[in-house]
């Protein structure tokens, strides 16, 4: 996703946390929607853009846990969300909790709110034994647990991914999502490849995903695969410069795999190639841009730079091949010409 703008109505140099929010609205919020939404006041109040990923990165969540926090914010109504007019977030709008008042006018008392509890009466939410929460994992099940043939490959390729040797909260971590949220071992070896090519070798942040991937279904690294791509900036990116809105297809998906993967090509070689498609064809528009990647990979290009040279190569030659074929032209006419003459010379 792009950087998003956040902006609210009243602007400070300083980061100022409302006593409203702290009374109201902080005890009922969860970790991470506090943590993002104190972020986003900090952003603001030093007039710097963000994006979902960037927030999720900060933070080891989601991109996905940051849109649910979002979401939760605007419920509340302390923010509204821009999207533009492909349904995509593009602005934080924070809403100003302590508007002022007149200064000639006293402040009028707060109108009372019927069937609203007060807030330290309310009673204590029921704990509930959720199918995402990682149990209290006794020493014995722990050894149980490594002892078991199939846990013991997931350990060791798990410590082969992350390069070090597990603790026993990380240990808890993967029995956690093995035996809990039920995940296959193929799965676990597609979820820690997918968090480690992310940069990301924290379980805490591995355990975050899974959870993710159990909420949604998700039971076989090809569904993972799927999944993961619908929030992968760089395919949405791909998706807009050939001018596509929907959902990318598994069929494109393995297309911007091959040339973000294979070929290795930057965005801007992609995005090259995407406006010449564009100009060109407007059916089979992933197959187009696929043959020019790949000339273009087969021809050693690496930079958008290298793009111009292979230009004036190719019209260098073409003008070469012109001039060619001019001259044997010429040359036939020419002939025709002096067969004509002699024809009439002999003819008289």
């Amino acid at each position: 996703m792009s950087h998003l703008t956040i902006y609210k109505d009243n602007y400070t140099n300083s980061t100022v946390i409302s006593n409203r929010f702290i009374d109201e609205y902080m005890k009922s919020a969860n970790d991470a929607q506090l943590k993002i939404y104190l972020y986003l006041i900090r952003m603001t109040s030093a007039g710097l853009s963000t994006s979902v990923s960037e927030i999720a990165d900060t933070f080891n969540y989601t991109e996905k846990d940051v849109l649910r926090a979002l979401k939760y914010w605007e419920k509340n109504h302390l923010l509204t969300l821009d999207y533009d007019d492909h349904k995509n977030l593009s602005g934080i709008h924070l809403m100003d909790l302590n508007p002022a008042a007149p200064v000639s006018t006293p402040a009028a008392p707060a109108p009372s709110v019927p069937n609203v509890v007060p807030l330290l009466s309310r009673p204590a939410a029921v704990q509930t034994d959720s199918p995402y929460e990682k149990p209290a994992y006794t020493p014995d099940q722990l050894k149980a647990f490594k002892s078991d043939e199939t846990a013991s490959r997931l350990l060791f390729f798990t410590e082969q991914y992350l390069k070090k040797t597990l603790s026993a909260s990380e240990i808890k971590s993967i029995l956690f999502i093995s035996d809990k949220l039920g995940f296959s071992e193929d799965l676990i070896d597609y979820l820690i490849q997918y968090c480690v090519d992310r940069g990301k070798k924290d379980l805490r942040y591995i355990e975050k995903v899974a959870i993710n991937w159990a909420q949604e279904g998700i039971t076989t690294p090809e569904q993972a695969a799927g999944y993961a791509h619908k929030y992968d900036k760089t395919v949405y990116d791909i998706m807009k410069a050939l001018g596509k809105s929907s959902q990318p297809t598994q069929t494109e998906v393995s297309f911007i795999t091959r040339w973000t993967k294979e070929f290795s090509f930057e965005f801007d070689v992609i995005s090259a190639a995407c406006e010449r498609t564009v100009l060109a064809t407007d059916k089979h528009r992933f197959e187009y841009a696929d043959s020019i990647l790949s000339s273009w990979y087969q021809a050693g290009i690496h930079h958008r730079n290298d793009i111009q040279v292979l230009d004036d190569r190719f019209a260098q030659s073409r003008t070469a091949r012109t001039f060619s074929n001019n001259k044997f032209n010429q040359f036939k006419q020419n002939q025709y010409d002096f067969d004509a003459l002699e024809k009439e010379l002999l003819s008289n």
